[in-house]
């Protein structure tokens, strides 16, 4: 039996270094138990803009980004008002404005109808004429549809000592008055042809729209030195997908559905600062900003008869 002895558990008192041994392993456990119910903390998001980086910079659309409606639109209302075109245009400036503000998109032909009357409104008009007038029309239009949101993401880019641009299909003279306005560093648009200081009806190359942002974007942080990597860019329409994409920092702004669909496959940042949007979809509304809009049209062509 002797030989069997190694068979049977001895006892022996624990010793200090056992006890130290067998509370460390518990206590192990125990910790183990913990995290894997509970999760780790998220990392802190880093800071952005990153303050004093001066080869970032930011690239804001207009329309619907920054300010609500289209700039061209209520630009042209400014100039029916200084009797620039008859009421007839009104009326198709009108009726594009509602359906641009309740869709939340740009249609293509609504633009280039927009873009077409405009370049025959000003035709032999001086471009330091329309500057001015530019001014007058923002505060009489366009001050009070700035989104504050949006506003807010521009000032904290300036704060962080980086340039902030406009970049629109918009004519590059509003775009300037609005970017000036804002206390922005300046303004991409289209460009029309002058000469001598005087419009011509035509424009340089083509509206500054869809991949034409694009490039311009590419041209002008060219031309500042910028790295596109450490840069932002902020849109509300899938058109500017092109603009967006070349940055590293890209933001969805009151997006449209093929925009907010894209930003979500790509896991970029979303912002929205409608208010009532989901109910302007479903009539009451929407029906109310189709009447006013209608209703200011009507007023106006029967001034107009009035005074003929």
């Amino acid at each position: 039996m002797a030989a069997l002895g190694w068979l049977t558990p001895r006892r022996r008192s624990a010793t200090a270094r056992s006890v130290l041994a067998g509370e460390a392993s518990a206590e192990a456990a125990r910790k183990s138990t913990q995290e894997a119910d509970t999760p780790p903390p998220a990392p802190e998001e880093p800071q952005f803009p990153v303050p004093g980086d001066d080869r970032a910079a930011a690239f804001f659309d207009l329309d619907n980004t920054v300010m609500q409606g289209a700039a061209l639109f209520h630009f042209g209302r400014g100039l029916y008002k200084r009797k620039f075109f008859e009421t007839r245009d009104l009326a198709r400036f009108a009726w594009q404005q509602a359906w641009f503000r309740l869709a939340g998109v740009e249609d293509p032909e609504h633009m280039q109808d927009a873009r077409d009357s405009a370049l025959s409104i000003v035709k032999g008009h001086r471009v330091a004429e329309l500057e001015s007038i530019g001014e007058e029309i923002y505060d009489e239009y366009m001050a009070e549809r700035i989104w504050p949101g949006t506003r807010a993401l521009a000032q904290a880019h300036l704060d962080a000592g980086q340039k902030v641009w406009l970049v629109t299909a918009a004519p590059v003279e509003i775009a300037q008055v609005i970017a000036r306005r804002l206390g922005l560093t300046g303004a991409l648009g289209t460009v029309a042809e002058s000469v001598a200081g005087v419009y011509t009806g035509r424009l340089v190359g083509e509206p500054l729209h869809g991949p034409a942002k694009a490039e311009a974007v590419r041209a002008l942080a060219a031309a500042e030195h910028l790295d596109l990597s450490r840069c932002a860019a902020y849109s509300d329409s899938h058109n500017d997908i092109p603009m967006l994409s070349l940055v590293g920092h890209p933001y969805a702004i009151n997006p449209d559905a093929k925009l907010r669909r894209h930003a979500r496959e790509k896991d970029w940042r979303l912002r929205d600062y409608r208010t009532g949007r989901k109910a302007a979809k479903v009539g009451i509304p929407a029906a109310a900003g189709v009447g006013a809009v209608a209703g200011g049209t009507a007023a106006a062509i029967a001034l107009h008869r009035r005074r003929r």
